[in-house]
């Protein structure tokens, strides 16, 4: 898998522009699906029919988009201010690159007289313009984080590993699912750095009968870190509660029965700053009992995010143990 996670984490697709991500999905499972379109607001939508009957319709999220920035104004010397798409850490930022949709490479820097800790407003991108009329970017004008892709060997390193390892475990999970009684939906959603709008308008259409979510979450298994239980190496964290959402007890439940008849390792996830799709999802329609199966994650939001290998090939094994017979929610 590592592979494909390199290809999708070094791939442009912030907030509302997953287009390139969503067709390089969408190459990798279109033999392997019975069915697949694209929605309104750009969710790409893949179905697996049941290859034996008595299941449910369920729904697997992971989202596309990644955090990155947008250029507000240009100033006389080409300098171009910027502000947040998603959850964008200043303290992340001198020093960092990003790149713009046509390939155009800027360095984030700050007003060389601010002091304390650094804002947005004090923060500038240089894309090497002489003056505004010179300056190839405009506002409006969308970019990300620019950082390779690197192999740790247990750990991998990379930008945008929020939820680009999510989408390469969905991928996997629709590649290697054989023997299921369930419909499975696999969406690949759009604009959740901004507020879990993809998710939201896929499960209304989707209308499925349970649904999880897999996305990354916080350690606590650095220096000082807050204290969190959730490490890298110790399994994927099974959902609880976070701040947006509390974990259908019974598909929380049958998550673990599912590690823990299958062997896999698995931690318990309470987080207390943050949510998924699944907030968003279980309250579609008259509801969805929804689930939630973290990858633990280090230096989320920033252009060098960390997990480990052995989680994510554990994750793939989870959810297909998760789909492989009926599920009894009475």
């Amino acid at each position: 898998m590592k592979d494909l996670i390199q290809k999708l984490v070094e791939s442009w697709g912030p907030s509302g522009y997953e287009d390139r991500v969503r067709e390089l999905i969408r190459a990798e499972i279109a033999d392997v699906v019975d069915e697949w379109r694209v929605d309104a607001l750009g969710n790409l939508i893949a179905v697996r029919k049941p290859i034996r009957p008595g299941g449910m319709r369920v729904m697997l999220a992971a989202h596309m988009d990644e955090i990155g920035v947008m250029a507000t104004y240009v100033d006389e010397k080409g300098f171009i201010r910027f502000t947040n798409i998603g959850g964008v850490y200043p303290l992340n930022l001198r020093g960092g690159r990003v790149q713009f949709r046509d390939g155009r490479v800027g360095v984030i820097n700050r007003e060389e007289k601010a002091e304390g800790d650094p804002t947005l407003a004090q923060m500038f991108i240089d894309v090497g313009a002489a003056s505004r009329e010179d300056c190839p970017v405009r506002v409006g004008d969308p970019a990300v984080f620019l950082r390779d892709f690197v192999d740790l060997g247990p750990r991998l390193v990379a930008k945008a590993l929020d939820d680009r390892v999510g989408c390469a475990i969905l991928i996997e999970v629709m590649k290697q699912l054989q023997d299921t009684p369930h419909e499975v939906v696999g969406v690949f959603t759009v604009q959740e750095e901004v507020g879990l709008r993809g998710a939201t308008t896929s499960a209304f259409g989707v209308e499925p009968d349970l649904a999880l979510a897999i996305d990354v979450t916080a350690t606590g298994d650095t220096p000082e870190a807050r204290k969190r239980p959730m490490k890298l190496g110790a399994g994927p964290a099974i959902k609880v509660k976070d701040r947006g959402m509390l974990a259908h007890p019974k598909v929380k439940d049958r998550l673990i029965e599912t590690a823990e008849r299958l062997g896999i390792p698995y931690q318990l996830e309470v987080l207390e700053l943050g949510s998924t799709d699944a907030a968003s999802i279980q309250t579609s329609r008259a509801g969805v009992p929804t689930g939630c199966v973290s990858i633990p994650t280090r230096y989320l939001h920033s252009p060098s995010e960390m997990v480990d290998y052995e989680d994510v090939t554990n994750t793939v094994r989870l959810i297909l143990g998760f789909l492989r017979e009926p599920i009894d929610l009475g």
